[in-house]
């Protein structure tokens, strides 16, 4: 039996049930998925900024879940922030939603569009794109202008507007698949796939099955050099809480 604690790094919980649902609908029987946001930080992920302050509570929950032994973890926002400090703090894998819904769009076909959220955020997802080595691959990335926050609100017409933006992606770009740009759009992905004919790749289940393997095969995260557990440093000031008092000692609270 695998433990993954999947992490929404902003503070809506109406969101984490959504991504937390999203999870344990494709997550063995066998697996334990708990889902949890942190109770600091942004409500929602939308600038540079908001990534940056959404950080300390992720790792957070990260050492949470090291006390609780979770097997392995899920960071369910699709810039996937703080997924390298996330590394230096889990025995087990970490894997972000945007590095799993590209890795599995590229194992269904030759190219891929991002359907996401705001116009800012367009930039973060074509950095992530050619991060993980799919520049090329990565045919475009779309906004649909509405907020994060919004995706789940009927009155937003998030669904429609979603949906629609991924057809037009798909004949703009000749992608042979959608990759869904935001955990909020996890509801929607089967019945986009129907409408646009194409595998529409959804990062938190992705993400799950992939940590899940991950977990399965025994495979974690090297601590060779790079992702070694942070060595022994004080913090002060806001950040006392996170200071780490013997190397390799997990001691991340919050202050």
């Amino acid at each position: 039996m695998a433990h993954l604690r999947v992490i929404n790094p902003n503070t809506a919980g109406a969101m984490t049930v959504v991504i937390g649902g999203a999870a344990r609908a494709v997550a063995a029987p066998s697996t334990v998925v708990t889902a949890v946001n942190p109770d600091m930080g942004p409500e929602s992920i939308e600038s540079h900024y908001d990534e940056a302050l959404a950080v300390p509570g992720l790792l957070t929950e990260i050492a949470a879940g090291e006390r609780d032994g979770a097997d392995g973890y899920v960071i369910a926002c699709f810039g996937d922030p703080g997924l390298d400090a996330a590394r230096e703090l889990a025995s087990g894998p970490v894997v972000g939603i945007a590095q799993a819904a590209m890795h599995a769009a590229m194992l269904v076909g030759r190219g891929f569009s991002v359907v996401t959220t705001l116009p800012r955020t367009t930039g973060r997802a074509w950095d992530l794109a050619r991060r993980y080595g799919f520049g090329e691959a990565c045919r475009g990335v779309h906004a649909c202008d509405i907020p994060v926050l919004a995706l789940d609100d009927p009155a937003s017409g998030a669904r429609e507007a979603v949906a629609a933006l991924c057809a037009e992606a798909v004949a703009a770009d000749g992608a042979d698949s959608v990759v869904l740009g935001c955990a909020g759009m996890a509801p929607f992905a089967a019945e986009i796939a129907v409408r646009v004919g194409v595998p529409v790749v959804e990062g938190v289940a992705a993400a799950t099955k992939l940590v899940e393997a991950l977990v399965g095969l025994g495979l974690r995260t090297s601590t060779r050099e790079e992702y070694a557990p942070p060595g022994p440093k004080r913090y002060t000031g806001l950040l006392s809480g996170f200071t780490v008092p013997t190397e390799g000692t997990l001691a991340v609270h919050s202050p």
